[in-house]
């Protein structure tokens, strides 16, 4: 695969912890660490495979948590009388997470003010979207996209893997099959992009297509509920050309 997306906005290796502690209701407090360091280092195989830029702050947090993995492998020390309470391997990781998440609270907080006052009596915030009249979305993250992209990976029979197929798939082809599929319906589902593939190379394709077009503004992808199903929608923008 040569095709390489580069997206404006990466989230970073803080953000990818928060979503996995979300995502699985971990008490931030009392982190599994070797449940989050296993995911971690999945999502970092799944961005390599799709030849995303991984910035080296990835890499450091990784370093980071196998080494906070390893030292809460180790066997406890016998303790002595006045020996001081031995420090959590994780409070240091913890304080950062919880500073990183009140910084992301203030900021939406903020961002929400500023889009209430720009489209005060004009249209509904950039990031709310209402397609056919009905509730309220909210775009998904990268994040969100890397999961659901797993799971189809998964699906994928694992034979398929070693087979030879003479079918050759451009990102750009897939590009114009996923404007066309939306052309007779305002939104789709995720998984709908994936029916029928036979490859590991070919659910590649499809998903660094997606990335292209969400980069491009030509698509949204939103979500009702958090880790909710992702449906794909026609920007706005497109729609008006």
């Amino acid at each position: 695969m040569t095709y390489k997306v580069q997206l404006p906005v990466f989230e970073g290796p803080l953000d990818l912890l928060l979503y996995l502690i979300k995502k699985d209701e971990i008490n931030i407090y009392d982190i599994p660490i070797a449940k989050i360091t296993d995911q971690y280092l999945e999502y970092l195989e799944v961005m390599k495979l799709l030849d995303l830029e991984i910035a080296g702050e990835f890499i450091l947090m990784a370093a980071t948590l196998m080494h906070i993995k390893s030292k809460m492998l180790l066997p406890a020390e016998p303790k002595e009388e006045e020996t001081p309470e031995e420090v959590d391997p994780r409070e240091e990781l913890v304080k950062k997470l919880i500073e990183y998440k009140k910084f992301k609270e203030v900021a939406g907080e903020l961002k929400q003010l500023q889009l209430q006052r720009r489209d005060a009596f004009t249209r509904p915030p950039a990031d709310e979207v209402k397609p056919e009249g009905e509730g309220s979305y909210f775009e998904a993250s990268l994040f969100d996209l890397i999961t659901a992209f797993s799971k189809v990976l998964k699906e994928v029979p694992k034979s398929a893997f070693h087979q030879v197929i003479k079918d050759e798939f451009t990102v750009s082809d897939k590009i114009h099959q996923i404007l066309h599929m939306l052309v007779d319906k305002s939104k789709m589902f995720f998984s709908e992009l994936f029916r029928g593939t036979r490859t590991r190379d070919e659910v590649v394709t499809i998903f660094l297509a997606l990335l292209e077009l969400v980069k491009l503004k030509e698509i949204i992808v939103i979500q009702k509920l958090a880790f909710d199903e992702i449906e794909i929608v026609r920007s706005p923008d497109w729609q008006k050309n």
